[in-house]
């Protein structure tokens, strides 16, 4: 019962950064043109994120079932998993859980806006690897369907943000051609009304998505114990305490990623933001209904890029366009990596409560130094919208810059 209630308690911290790590990408361009102020953008998302998290339970479904093998070929749960109190699988959870958690908050710390999802997905790989050996992890589907890590993961990894490039680009195009003979204040003091209405439906579409990966951690948990039985559903309660934690991250702003992605990526106008959410929200609203477990971030990130590319002449900085890819390539192995480490520590504690305890104590320590190093460089709502030092390019640039 001490490491069930650990997992759920961790899985609830992972939730919470996974809101202040991505409350980005819903309202950093109406941040940006000054559509919504900063705190009231923050307190609007918190709000659609939690009503978004009771809207579905697919991608819920995705993580109890297509990442750990939980059953046999036929079907029966895995003894070496199950048994005994389900003590091997909560471990897995935890390791994963604090792996997730480490590298949110590191790539917080630099301002990356990297995938909540995959340091999630890439902790619980990791410490399931590090457990069972590769032949733990459901890596695809049963041939009928798409499912598994490569399917439900993978796939939508590599597929989202490029259909939310193009969406964006075909959207920010068509908008500046109807708009051409538009002044340019009235065309920008329109188009912020239309930023609050499709940021909205960013925010909504991520909870629908985000907070649903927590929920299958934690029913996946309760299964193991046997304090929950059935595959295709959710207790309420872990769907309500998990639309408040990300909620409540959400409403304390991840401004660091804000940041970069507001400003630091490309120099964004009204209509641009306008085209590159309501491309995010339709992509990851899609994505929600079908069951994938893709990264928002991806999604948020790609539109953004899609709307330098439609506007021409558009200012991009390339570079942080390369750093952010790079965050992303790395982020499931680096998750994993962490996720093993963690599991093998508890291991060589004996595992049980030990392990668990030692695990917690590692998370707390950790977290706790890199909140205090952020404070070296203190970013909030009072310089979210400063001025990006590093020089830009356009989109037609060939080089990165």
């Amino acid at each position: 019962m001490l490491i069930l209630v650990l997992v759920i308690v961790t899985a609830l911290a992972f939730d919470f950064t996974n809101g202040f790590h991505d409350t980005a990408n819903a309202m950093a361009t109406s941040i940006a043109t000054k559509a919504l102020r900063p705190k009231a953008a923050v307190a609007l998302s918190a709000i659609l994120n939690l009503v978004g998290a009771f809207l579905s339970i697919e991608v819920a479904l995705t993580v109890t079932n297509a990442v750990i093998k939980i059953q046999d070929a036929d079907g029966a749960p895995k003894p070496e998993l199950i048994g005994d109190g389900g003590l091997a699988l909560l471990l897995i959870l935890l390791a994963g859980l604090v792996g997730a958690i480490l590298w949110n908050l590191l790539t917080w710390l630099f301002g990356l806006p990297s995938s909540s999802s995959h340091a999630l997905f890439g902790g619980m790989i990791g410490a399931t690897v590090a457990s069972l050996g590769w032949s733990g992890v459901k890596w695809v589907g049963d041939g009928t369907k798409l499912d598994g890590v490569v399917g439900k993961v993978i796939l939508p990894a590599l597929v989202a943000p490029v259909i939310a490039l193009l969406v964006a680009t075909v959207g920010t195009w068509l908008v500046f051609k109807a708009t051409e003979g538009v002044a340019k204040k009235y065309r920008e003091a329109g188009f912020r009304w239309g930023q609050i209405g499709s940021a909205s439906l960013v925010s909504l579409a991520h909870g629908t998505n985000d907070a649903q990966k927590t929920m299958g951690i934690i029913t996946l948990a309760l299964l193991a114990t046997g304090h929950w039985t059935s595959t295709h559903s959710v207790p309420f309660w872990v769907k309500l305490a998990c639309a408040l934690a990300i909620a409540i991250g959400t409403y304390l702003g991840g401004w660091r990623i804000i940041r970069t992605l507001g400003q630091g990526l490309v120099k964004i106008s009204a209509p641009q933001g306008m085209a590159a959410e309501s491309a995010s929200a339709s992509v990851i609203l899609a994505a929600s209904h079908l069951g994938f477990a893709l990264s928002t971030t991806h999604v948020a990130t790609g539109s953004i890029l899609g709307s330098g590319v439609g506007k021409r002449g558009a200012e991009v900085r390339w570079g942080v366009a390369v750093r952010m890819v790079t965050a992303w390539l790395i982020t499931l192995p680096m998750a994993g990596i962490m996720g093993a480490i963690t599991w093998w520590m508890g291991h060589l504690l004996g595992g049980g409560s030990a392990a668990a305890i030692a695990m917690m104590v590692v998370l707390i320590a950790a977290s706790f130094f890199m909140w205090r190093h952020s404070h070296s460089t203190r970013v909030d709502h009072t310089n979210v919208n400063e001025e990006w030092s590093e020089p830009v390019g356009t989109a037609s640039s060939k080089e990165p810059r």
